[in-house]
Formats: structure tokens, sequence, C-alpha cells
């Protein structure tokens, strides 16, 4: 175990829960208040998604991510800021037509995909490191597309927490730092549990981190049912953790939980009991070479 611990806190997310679930944060104004309030509960990071303020569909539009960014900052919370670059990799194919897309794809060149980052330079933004099957359709990260988004991100002076769904994606990843695609020491994420990825294990979890290059900070989280299992795992691994109603909806079995900021507090507790205790935004930001923007 290391000591601390930086516990990201995945705000929002991008699946389209809002409607069903009225903890989920929708506006600038309350994604940002749930970030504020997650960090008073302990996390050092807050993961972003932005939604239609209308609609609670995801959205893309950098100025809803600005208003999140300036509403954060203007709070005078230290949590440090991750924009996601996952939306516009969605594509549902047909199963009647030749090359055709369904409602509910979202595919977007990688250059609109980054734009924001291109524009807002936050402290961290997510990358994800390749395809996979996903719900209706597939999470399409093709080499050439994950390259793009890389450089760009590199170009804006941002740090790249590599979002990794199965062990291609690392081997991608660690092609792409000897390629000097990538900085030597980016934020690796492992994600457990996600149909159809890597599943929430102990053993899968180990065996991922056992691809990892040496000295890399890394975490791991599990989505759903896996989600505080796998703070625990992770933790016992000697990673970071991450939780938040992007991933899992529930304080329990049966209990919703009302907020981001519950979530987090379960996540502490369990990491308290383990020896161990979560890094202030400024710790983390030392851990991992960033400076506060």
């Amino acid at each position: 175990m290391q000591q601390p611990v930086i516990l990201t806190c995945a705000v929002t997310g991008g699946d389209d829960t809002a409607g069903r679930f009225p903890a989920v944060p929708v506006t600038p104004e309350q994604i940002a208040k749930s970030a504020v309030e997650a960090c008073k509960a302990g996390a050092a990071i807050a993961h972003i998604h932005v939604r239609n303020p209308q609609t609670g569909k995801p959205s893309m539009e950098a100025a809803l991510y600005r208003e999140v960014i300036d509403r954060i900052r203007d709070a005078g919370s230290p949590v440090i800021i991750n924009l996601t670059t996952g939306p516009g990799a969605r594509f549902i194919p047909s199963s009647v037509a030749a090359n055709q897309a369904e409602t509910g794809s979202n595919l977007r060149p990688p250059t609109e995909r980054v734009q924001h980052i291109i524009e807002l330079k936050p402290e961290i933004c997510s990358l994800d490191m390749g395809s996979l099957n996903f719900g209706k359709g597939a999470l399409i990260n093709v080499p050439g597309h994950v390259e793009t988004i890389a450089a760009a991100i590199r170009a804006a002076g941002v740090k790249p927490e590599l979002e990794v769904f199965d062990s291609g994606h690392i081997a991608l990843s660690l092609d792409m730092i000897k390629r000097g695609l990538l900085e030597a020491q980016p934020l690796f994420q492992v994600v457990m549990g996600v149909p159809w990825g890597a599943p929430a294990t102990t053993e899968i979890l180990a065996a991922m981190k056992s691809l990892l290059p040496v000295g890399a900070p890394w975490a791991a989280f599990g989505v759903g049912r896996s989600q505080f299992p796998m703070v625990a795992q992770a933790l016992l691994l000697g990673g970071h953790i991450r939780v938040g109603l992007e991933d899992n909806l529930y304080l329990s079995k049966g209990e919703l939980a009302p907020d981001n900021a519950s979530l987090v507090l379960k996540a502490a507790t369990i990491v308290d009991a383990l020896g161990s205790r979560l890094a202030t935004a400024d710790e983390a930001r030392t851990a991992l070479g960033i400076a506060r923007r």
C-alpha cells in the first residue's frame, strides 16, 4: 500500500442516466457543486463530463466545460480538474445496411473530441486507449485516432490519464510511450467490470497491474456492484482509486446514493480501515507531477 491514496470522483459520466436517477448532476452548476462537495469529502480529482442542461443528454460543448471549471474555481475548491475526451466514440452499426450508423451513435473526428482540451487546458484529461464492445454497439478508438488525441493533449501541456479497459489497451500504451507519443509516466486508469472488458476480479487486476511500466502512477475502479470491492483491491495492490455516479449509482444493494460525496465518504472508510488515507488535492499534484491551474 501507499500513503496517501489519490481518489478520483467521476461526477456524472456520459451515459443516459440523468432522466432515471435524480442524483446524477446535469447542469454546469449542479456538476460543479457536486465536484466541490466530493472534494470536501476527500476526492482529490474530479473527472468531468458535461450534459445538455435542458435534456440531460451527454454533450460535447466546450462552453459547458468552461462554465463547470469556472464555477469550481469560483467556489475556491482546490480539486484537480480532469476532463474527458471519451465522447464521440460510440458506434452502433445497422443490422441491415452496409456502413450505416444507427440512432445512438455519436462518432466524431479525433480533433473534435479533443478541442475542449486545447481550449481549456485542464490539469488532467482522460484518453481511452482502445476500442471495446459496449451496449448495443462499440466504443471506437482506433490507434490513429488515439495518436491524434494524444498529440493534442501533449501540445496543450495536459497530463494524460490513460483509460485501459483490457490488456491490449496497455500494450498500445506501452508502444506509444516507446515511440515518444506519450510521456514516460502517464497516469494509468484500469477500468474493471465493463461488459465486455476486463472482469472485475482480483486476478485480472493483478495481471493488468503487472503489465504497467514500473513506477508509473496508476489507479483502478469497478463499475456497478464492483465499485467498492475494487476500491479495496486497488488499494491493496498499491494503486489509486475512483468512485462516482458515472460508474455506480448505489451505496449498497438496493440503496441509491444521494450524491457523489456519499460515495467518496464510503470509499474513505474503506481506505481508513485498510490503514491508509486519502490524499489532498495538493498532495495529488505533487505525486502526479502537475502544477495547479
